[in-house]
């Protein structure tokens, strides 16, 4: 079969292609962008990184939550800064990972991620009622049959207890404000004069906001010491030439990628490159789109998942070939090799998905954004090959450029 060349089809695979390297060329443009791109991780973007320890007390319980309210309080901090995409997270039982990307002024980090959270109740003239150290508890709590939202349940120490009666019944039917670090985070209305230290503050809430606001409470009256382990400055130049490196060797992989395929497979090859630059593109807006921030790992991930993206079109287009050897039509041999791919490329990426799947939810901080990179990567390179790059094949045959077998790089 030789089919001649049919300008309608042609015309539709050029304006194809022609789209797929513009929208590549502009996802690439836009992910650059160190504004409004990709979010880049402190190893890329540059910035600081401290690793702190909590001073165990043996209650193992008791060290869990002050983990927790530990990060709670550092995470305020850190909003003070304004610094974009900071990672704070647990590392292991008793340690705090701290990255703060793009950062400007390093002492003033350093002396907001150590200062002690400071809790108060004030009272609508702006007298101090009490402070965190006299809170023993606080807690969220389901709503009861009478009213339907959830509620937190605070309890003070006698000291406490005493001040509070004493300010409830001075400001019975007004506001008292609980203030975080001059933050004022709830300011319930006194319902009635609280005698015994234990109160109840009450709003529209959702039972998350309820345990956060808790957690809140609970982070004021913290009494755990965190100690440095780590700490150290990344610069913002020795980021983006590693940045730069990085880049160049992804872009020589894709070029070298393309030669192979173009060389080994001709018109075929030429099909998979295209298909190559739009699986980038999605790989780039998905990026660009995830709450998720690209470290240096996670473009080893995605140079990792070009060999891949690749791989699934060289076992397809090795089975066209034995498709052909075999004796059938260019067009038979297609189809059929596509069908025949199709189970051996479900089975690699499936497995390499639960690998990823696995690493991300063991893992943590650069090898995470590996693990994401990866899963992305794998995903979109299963569709560019099963459905893009089908659909291309077809019309690249439509169109009378793949006339026999040595047009798919087959000598027969």
């Amino acid at each position: 079969m030789n089919p001649k060349i049919n300008p309608g089809r042609l015309f539709l695979l050029i304006a194809i292609a022609a789209l797929i390297l513009f929208s590549g060329y502009w996802a690439f443009i836009n992910a650059a962008d160190r504004e409004d791109g990709i979010k880049r991780g402190l190893d890329i973007a540059g910035g600081l990184y401290v690793l702190l320890e909590a001073v165990e007390t043996g209650d193992p319980d008791h060290d869990a939550d002050a983990i927790e309210r530990a990060i709670e309080i550092i995470r305020m901090r850190v909003d003070e800064l304004g610094v974009a995409e900071p990672i704070i997270a647990a590392q292991g039982d008793n340690r705090i990972r701290i990255e703060l990307p793009d950062l400007e002024d390093v002492e003033q980090a350093r002396n907001i991620i150590g200062r002690t959270a400071m809790l108060k109740f004030v009272g609508p003239d702006g007298q101090e009622i009490v402070t965190g150290a006299n809170l023993v508890q606080a807690r969220a709590e389901r709503a009861p049959e009478y009213t339907p939202f959830p509620f937190v349940s605070i309890e003070f120490d006698r000291e406490g207890a005493r001040l509070f009666e004493e300010a409830t019944s001075e400001f019975l039917g007004q506001p008292i404000a609980i203030v975080l670090d001059d933050t004022v985070i709830s300011e319930p209305i006194v319902q009635a004069v609280i005698t015994d230290g234990r109160a109840t503050i009450e709003g529209r809430f959702e039972f998350e906001e309820a345990a956060e606001l808790a957690l809140l409470l609970r982070s004021g009256s913290l009494p755990v010491e965190l100690r440095e382990l780590e700490s150290r400055l990344i610069g913002p130049t020795l980021g983006q030439r590693t940045e730069e490196i990085a880049v160049y060797a992804a872009g020589i992989g894709l070029l070298a990628v393309i030669i192979f395929m173009i060389i080994f497979y001709r018109v075929a090859g030429i099909v998979a490159s295209i298909a190559l630059v739009f699986y980038m593109t999605l790989v780039l807006l998905a990026l660009n789109h995830l709450p998720t921030t690209l470290t240096l790992p996670g473009i080893a991930g995605l140079i990792l998942s070009i060999g891949m993206a690749v791989d699934a079109n060289v076992i397809i287009f090795e089975r066209i070939k034995d498709e052909l050897r075999s004796g059938r039509t260019p067009r038979s041999a297609m189809e059929g090799g596509f069908q025949r791919a199709f189970r051996a490329i479900l089975d690699a990426n499936v497995t390499t998905l639960i690998v990823t799947i696995v690493l991300f939810s063991l893992a943590s901080g650069p090898v995470r954004g590996f693990a994401v990179t990866l899963f992305v990567g794998i995903i979109c390179s299963m569709f560019t090959a099963i459905v893009l790059t089908r659909l291309l094949m077809r019309l690249a045959f439509r169109a009378g450029l793949i006339r026999n077998s040595a047009y798919v790089g087959v000598k027969i």
